[in-house]
């Protein structure tokens, strides 16, 4: 296998790092899928049936552990996030537990930039989107890759790609996407009458409902694969591994 790393909440490709409690173990299989060597890292036990792939510790730690060419991160986004406006907006009584959120996140990116030659971060759409240190992020959904999810996901990347996807088919590609579900419900301030949210807004996050919020921060098979078929070629160039930088011990 070839070396790849992944962490999950981010993930080196040798590295995967998974949102610290997040769960992108989809990821770091799509990789060992195409024969890649690629490993999650967070601090809870491993999720998706491969503890032999899985760096149980701080994502700190695991960055230095080795070499790692690619990292991957999925970072915690319950206070960054859009849907946590309600406690963690300025003016809100844990605003500045959003403010230590975002420096710590960052922190990783920047960190993750200073060790692998290819860094990615996943987080929804949410209050990290306009700050000046970090590169502008694509923006994506789940049904652009064929999973029926609309739910709007940042990929901040360095020395990466874009994500392909077809809305339509055309001469040179096949269509990707799907029609996102919605659940529709009345709503007088809608001209029509109705309006609309996503099936994720089914599982509500509120109080101590954990089990929710660790489906709804999943990556969807989808974007997964698309991360792990396109950036591998990225990274190796058919089939050739590429001269890659690493640090001297």
């Amino acid at each position: 296998m070839t070396g790849l790393g992944i962490w999950y909440g981010t993930y080196l490709v040798n590295l995967i790092i998974d949102g610290m409690q997040r769960r992108s173990a989809l990821v770091c299989i799509a990789f060992r899928k195409l024969g890649i060597e690629a490993y999650s890292n967070d601090i809870e036990d491993c999720y998706g049936g491969h503890p032999e792939w899985h760096l149980k510790m701080d994502c700190k730690e695991a960055m230095k552990i080795k070499d790692w060419n690619f990292i991957g991160m999925h970072p915690v986004c319950t206070k960054i996030t859009i849907s946590g406006n309600r406690h963690y907006a300025s003016g809100k009584p844990q605003h500045n537990e959003r403010l230590e959120a975002i420096e710590y996140t960052i922190g990783l990116w920047e960190l993750a930039c200073s060790i692998a030659e290819y860094v990615y971060m996943e987080n929804p759409l949410g209050a990290m989107n306009s700050d000046k240190r970090l590169p502008k992020p694509q923006i994506v959904h789940p049904y652009y890759f064929g999973d029926a999810v609309s739910k709007a996901t940042c990929l901040w990347r360095k020395n990466l790609p874009a994500l392909k996807y077809a809305r339509e088919n055309n001469l040179f590609e096949d269509k990707t996407s799907v029609a996102p579900e919605w659940v529709i419900y009345n709503s007088k301030k809608s001209a029509s009458g109705k309006s609309k949210y996503s099936i994720l807004g089914t599982l509500p996050t509120t109080g101590n409902n954990e089990k929710n919020r660790q489906i709804r921060s999943e990556t969807f098979t989808g974007i997964a694969n698309a991360i792990s078929e396109q950036w591998s070629f990225s990274v190796f160039s058919f089939g050739e591994e590429k001269k890659l930088k690493t640090r001297k011990n």
